[in-house]
């Protein structure tokens, strides 16, 4: 597996777009919604190595964070022009709000084109990036608000070490939440599916990144992976409450959520 996505990173962004016809995007930003962080919230993003979730959770929290200082000034009405200027270069200065996000992955090719990509696109403020299993997270008990993990947890060896690690790295109130591609449940659709699984990626793998046998890997991980409900009964399993799962496009892909109490 590490083999697979040393030689993938450079182009793996460009891969995935060409994959999932773009959606992967949408996707992203549906669990950032739902994951709905406020200033001051701690994440944990693992197997995140080219920063997609960690740029969208910056990207959220700054906007939660301008409203908050909108409010703010409304509320005081009657403050000089100096005073809200002031206020405004203050909170700007701080326009995560004390909010964090550790990117941890296993692979140093992932987290190299992680980190040339925020340069790139000017994301350095309250970004960290770690290398590390996610079997054997390198944190202190109860450390992370929210520990997310997108198109990562099929590619982990054991699936409930990963789990438990996500368990243990929370804090009680935690919440998990894992973005992965999952099982289609219309047959007709199943099998257009296949299809272009097995048909398509893995051409597109040759001709995009010239590596058939990585994208072979890919498409063939996605099909041993648990259906949505055995994840779900895994993830309760490592000791997580109120575990649920929302099917994006059909089940292509599943959010599924959990709380550490």
């Amino acid at each position: 597996v590490y083999q697979v996505f040393e030689s993938v990173a450079k182009k793996y962004d460009v891969m995935n777009d060409s994959m999932t016809l773009g959606i992967h995007r949408i996707w992203k930003d549906i669990l950032i919604h739902k994951m709905n962080p406020s200033p001051g919230t701690l994440l944990l993003d693992v197997a995140g190595g080219t920063g997609d979730i960690a740029f969208r959770f910056i990207n959220y929290v700054r906007s939660a964070r301008e409203r908050q200082l909108q409010r703010k000034l409304k509320h005081h009405q009657n403050l000089s022009w100096q005073q809200i200027f002031e206020s405004y270069q203050k909170d700007k200065c701080n326009s995560l709000g004390d909010s964090q996000v550790v990117v941890c992955d296993i692979n140093r090719e992932m987290l190299k084109v992680g980190k040339q990509k925020a340069q790139h696109l000017g994301y350095s403020e309250g970004l960290s990036w770690v290398l590390g299993n996610a079997e054997e997270l390198p944190f202190d008990d109860d450390k992370f608000d929210v520990y997310t993990i997108a198109f990562g947890i099929r590619n982990v060896t054991r699936i409930d070490l990963a789990l438990q690690e996500a368990y243990r790295v929370l804090k009680p109130g935690g919440r998990f939440l894992c973005l992965e591609f999952s099982h289609v449940s219309n047959p007709v659709l199943s099998r257009l599916y296949d299809l272009y699984s097995f048909q398509v990626i893995p051409v597109l793998g040759e001709v995009i990144a010239g590596d058939w046998k990585s994208y072979q890997y890919l498409v063939e991980s996605i099909r041993r992976f648990p259906p949505q409900e055995e994840l779900k009964e895994m993830i309760e399993d490592a000791g997580f409450f109120k575990v649920d799962y929302e099917n994006l496009n059909f089940g292509i892909v599943a959010i599924h959520s959990g709380f550490k109490l």
